[in-house]
């Protein structure tokens, strides 16, 4: 093995010693982007460094998808296979890539270097088939050559955005990413200027007044969640912005981050103010390159301009912010294992309670927040709540981002009040199904969703609505599908998604994720064992019971919401 210059690296950590296990994720992002990968002399050097035990640093490394122990090609092509890229021939696709590079590699000594890979959701699913080329996002991947994939010749095009409303979405628009001082003409950080002349209580109040919940999928109502924070005990009090999104179909935060990182900022900064924090995180997915970049670049812009650090706007409140990554682990969307990994850890999940509004990130008092519940957050001191409030319906007020793919004529992301009906957002707004085809089914919440039928079509999008219908809203994701798809080979897919995102720390979610699919690829096969019925039901229903975290309770959402509207696909052929 050739010897290693950890010299570059020396510097790095050197950089991050002061904080410890905490930086371990910047270190190791820092350590693959120097080498390529983290053979064993670069990870020692990481725990030496930051003072880790090797065993933690490796666990680390063996626990985050986008973390590499051997050596991988120069590029790395992520190709995603959840629903709306499958549907649109992933499979297919990545079959001609790897018969290019089988292709290329013939020649000798100029072969490529170059890694291919399936992935989960990238958040591309208005644009599928979506690949990434070392973190850069190319959309309908089918229809460009190999030479331009490989060679990052193709911009990703610019968000297919809709809907009635322009609110959240407004700085969106743009053919780049909202500058600073075109954030502040467009009255960016005014509201921030508003909060700091009120009370922090008269902000949760209005928060409260307003109607807000969370936008994550849990809607648990925001201003409770900061009144809970600010009135806990102990310091320092945090606020963590949630953008680990990586629902399958779910693509939202990913166009705030990346095209309005300053409205995010702004959000998080006025829930510091209010909950009485002094320190923030944004924790961006991993596979999320340019959203990161997007907001280093509003961050760094923010404090520059005095918008960060000490006496903000000439108040005496102290604020700042720190970015941290992930590498790559579906479950560090769920709030805890989140926590874990900023801490330097595994994302294994912890049990509740105690909950993060007393003992949160570093055990201490913290307020968790959507990116899309953020971006809301200056809209409501814009407008006022009563303001707010006329948006919406009684008990679903506010703007929503609906996530539209699949089998439909225009994909994207649709910005409409709470109440508008499905058929609405689907004929109206979107084009309706693809041409020559009928309307099926849509999945409504991701992969921890549930199906929605014909009957569905003129249900309003609200909480309350959804749920005397038995439908999830979710995140906002709507995945449709037409008459030509078979609903087995969607909860195929979701099964595998959940098998492979488990984290293992229950057994629960660790078994019953694979065993939910083993059975799913005998009823794909059209060869379920007798029992097999059963064994799906109870093997869902004891993972929604029984599992430490949202990721288990919701596993088999999905499928037990097709056997109860197709049961016919779930029995052998020949019954």
């Amino acid at each position: 093995m050739t010897e290693i210059d950890l010299t570059p690296l020396t510097v790095v950590i050197e950089e991050l010693a002061p904080q410890g296990k905490t930086a371990l994720l910047p270190a190791l992002h820092a350590a693959q982007e120097i080498y390529g990968y983290i053979p064993e002399p670069v990870a020692a050097e990481v725990a030496r460094g930051l003072n880790v035990p090797l065993a933690d640093v490796f666990g680390v490394i063996d626990f985050y998808a986008m973390f590499y122990r051997e050596p991988v090609g120069k590029t790395v092509i992520h190709v995603c296979t959840d629903p709306a890229c499958a549907m649109a021939g992933s499979e297919r696709l990545i079959n001609e890539l790897n018969q290019q590079l089988e292709f290329h590699s013939s020649g000798g000594d100029s072969a490529p270097s170059i890694t291919i890979e399936r992935a989960p959701c990238l958040g591309l699913c208005s644009h599928a088939p979506a690949v990434l080329v070392q973190g850069k996002p190319v959309g309908q991947a089918d229809k460009h050559s190999w030479e331009d994939i490989v060679e990052g010749k193709i911009a990703f095009p610019r968000p297919e955005i809709g809907g009635t409303l322009s609110l959240l979405t407004a700085n969106c628009m743009l053919e780049h990413p909202i500058s600073l001082a075109e954030y502040q003409s467009r009255g960016g950080y005014e509201s921030l200027h508003k909060a700091l002349k009120l009370a922090p209580d008269k902000i949760i109040d209005e928060i409260k007044k307003a109607g807000l919940v969370g936008r994550g999928g849990a809607a648990f109502p925001t201003g409770i969640k900061w009144e809970g924070t600010a009135r806990a005990e102990g310091s320092p009090k945090y606020v963590v912005c949630n953008a680990d999104e990586a629902e399958p179909g779910t693509f939202k935060d990913r166009i705030l981050l990346e095209n309005d990182p300053h409205s995010i900022l702004e959000g998080l900064m006025i829930a510091a103010y209010a909950v009485g924090s002094t320190k923030g995180y944004i924790y961006i997915r991993g596979e999320y390159l340019l959203a990161y970049q997007s907001m280093k670049t509003a961050v760094d812009d923010a404090r520059q301009a005095h918008l960060l650090g000490s006496n903000i706007l000439d108040s005496t409140f102290n604020f700042d912010v720190e970015i941290r990554r992930g590498a790559g682990a579906y479950i560090c969307g769920e709030e805890t294992a989140l926590f874990e990994s900023i801490e330097g850890k595994r994302g294994f999940p912890r049990v509740k309670p105690p909950f993060p509004t007393t003992h949160g990130l570093f055990g201490k008092p913290t307020s968790i927040n959507n990116v899309e519940t953020l971006a809301n957050v200056p809209l409501i001191i814009q407008m006022g709540a009563d303001g707010y409030r006329k948006i919406g319906t009684e008990k679903s007020p506010g703007p929503k981002l609906f996530c539209l793919s699949g089998d439909v004529k225009r994909p994207g992301l649709y910005e409409i009040p709470f109440g508008v009906t499905f058929r609405e957002l689907l004929y109206d707004m979107a084009g309706g199904i693809r041409d020559g085809h009928s309307f099926k089914s849509a999945l409504f919440g991701g992969a921890a969703g549930a199906f929605a039928v014909e009957e569905h079509l003129d249900v309003p999008l609200s909480f309350e609505d959804l749920r005397a219908a038995g439908l999830p809203l979710g995140s906002g994701v709507i995945t449709v599908f037409d008459e030509t798809r078979d609903i087995r080979d969607i909860c195929l897919l979701l099964a595998h998604f959940f098998a492979d995102e488990s984290c293992g720390k229950c057994y629960p979610c660790q078994m019953g994720t694979q065993r939910q699919l083993e059975i799913m690829q005998r009823v794909m096969d059209g060869s379920p064992l007798p029992g097999d019925w059963e064994r799906l039901q109870d093997t869902g229903w004891t993972m929604t019971d029984a599992s430490l975290c949202g990721l288990g309770q919701t596993a088999a959402s999905a499928v037990l919401s097709a056997m109860k509207t197709w049961p016919e696909l779930f029995q052998p052929v020949n019954a």
